[in-house]
């Protein structure tokens, strides 16, 4: 059976090398020309021997997850869903903006810790995404867009500038990578699948795959104390957390697994966190529930919950999907909201909602799963009695 080579990071792959018998330098071109060039065919990889390429052939294969849909929203939003097997599905989102170019990446199909205002908590859960399927969307969304045409400007100092989708390149350097930031905030808990996630992360910093920097990558999760804490020692990034209250009697009812790591424990490891930290911050996520969390009276609490956390606040609209239960905060309790945090010294934004009309928004992100934690059977029954 052929190995995927989407799987392998520098390391592994220089074993594969020398398994096939070829120097540990092979590596890198081969990292380039999978990563870099998006070359899927080992005939279109020039500088590599033919002997060495039949041997390639014969043994491995560099196989993305296959692209089943592809929608593009008002805004420039992009959204891919892409079949991973077995009649399952994972969503990826590009958000194009002037100053950069996110994808948001996918790490599970479906999420086991059920946030109870998250589109893909409340389908179920299937499995845990490989490396290959995990960086496959990198993979995919880089050379979707590579195939974009280039915008031309001039400057005002007479030079030519170049954008793709909105995003405009610093350098020439930078042409034909409309991808400049990555999170970790697709379907999934990434710390839930930490070694797969990890191994992505190390193929997304590598100079000689996507070269990003650790400032631009991000890992968002709900609150895997553990799991914190082998991500600073083994991979830091910058880490989001989803907060979304003050208080452990609330949090406990929208992220369940806050009963196993209560908020304290959760900054504590934040604390800890920001030791090995590319960012002298962690970024607390916070989805504004009408009439759940969203008072002036939350704001304050949450004021004194953090203050021995440096921290920045990204305050998220509920996007709604149906039978969901909750309604999105008013603009101006969103504002009052925001304005207590900013009065308390916290840099504080509001996200803004992105892809709403073709289901990409935040929380939004449901695929296609085929759910073995049986959740989505037991809420139908409950709602008929």
């Amino acid at each position: 059976m052929r190995v995927n080579l989407l799987d392998f990071d520098a390391n592994t792959l220089a074993g594969f090398c020398a398994e096939i018998g070829e120097k540990p330098f092979r590596a890198r071109q081969l990292l380039r020309w999978i990563h870099r060039s998006g070359e899927a065919d080992f005939a279109g990889m020039s500088d590599l021997a033919k002997e060495m390429r039949d041997k390639l052939s014969a043994t491995a294969v560099i196989e993305p997850p296959r692209v089943i849909g592809d929608h593009t929203a008002a805004d420039g939003t992009r959204k891919w869903l892409l079949s991973v097997g077995a009649g399952n599905g994972i969503e990826t989102v590009f958000i194009p903006e002037t100053s950069r170019g996110t994808l948001c990446i996918s790490s599970q199909v479906g999420c086991a810790l059920a946030c109870t205002f998250c589109a893909t908590g409340r389908q179920g859960f299937n499995r845990n995404l490989t490396v290959a399927e995990i960086i496959g969307q990198l993979w995919w969304a880089n050379k979707a867009l590579a195939e974009e045409p280039d915008d031309e400007s001039v400057t005002e100092s007479g030079e030519i500038a170049y954008s793709r989708k909105g995003v405009r390149y610093a350098s020439c350097s930078e042409r034909g990578r409309a991808i400049s930031n990555v999170v970790m905030m697709g379907m999934g808990e990434p710390l839930a699948n930490f070694e797969n996630v990890v191994t992505a992360l190390d193929l997304m910093l590598d100079d000689n795959a996507y070269g990003l920097s650790r400032r631009r990558v991000t890992v968002s999760t709900s609150g895997l104390v553990p799991a914190m804490d082998r991500l600073r020692e083994r991979c830091p990034v910058a880490l989001a957390v989803s907060l979304h209250a003050p208080n452990d009697a609330l949090r406990d009812q929208l992220v369940p697994i806050n009963k196993k790591y209560p908020i304290s424990e959760l900054l504590a490891a934040c604390q800890r966190y920001l030791r090995s930290a590319p960012r002298d911050f962690i970024t607390f996520e916070y989805v504004m529930l009408d009439g759940v969390n969203d008072s002036v009276a939350h704001a304050r609490e949450l004021v004194q919950r953090v203050r021995h956390t440096p921290c920045k606040f990204n305050l998220i609209p509920f996007n709604p999907f149906p039978d969901s239960g909750y309604q999105r905060s008013s603009p101006e309790a969103v504002r009052l909201f925001r304005d207590v945090l900013m009065q308390a010294g916290l840099v504080t934004t509001v996200r803004k909602t992105r892809g709403d009309d073709i289901a990409a928004a935040c929380g939004q992100l449901a695929g296609q799963v085929l759910d073995k934690t049986r959740r989505a059977s037991r809420r139908m029954m409950e709602a008929a009695g």
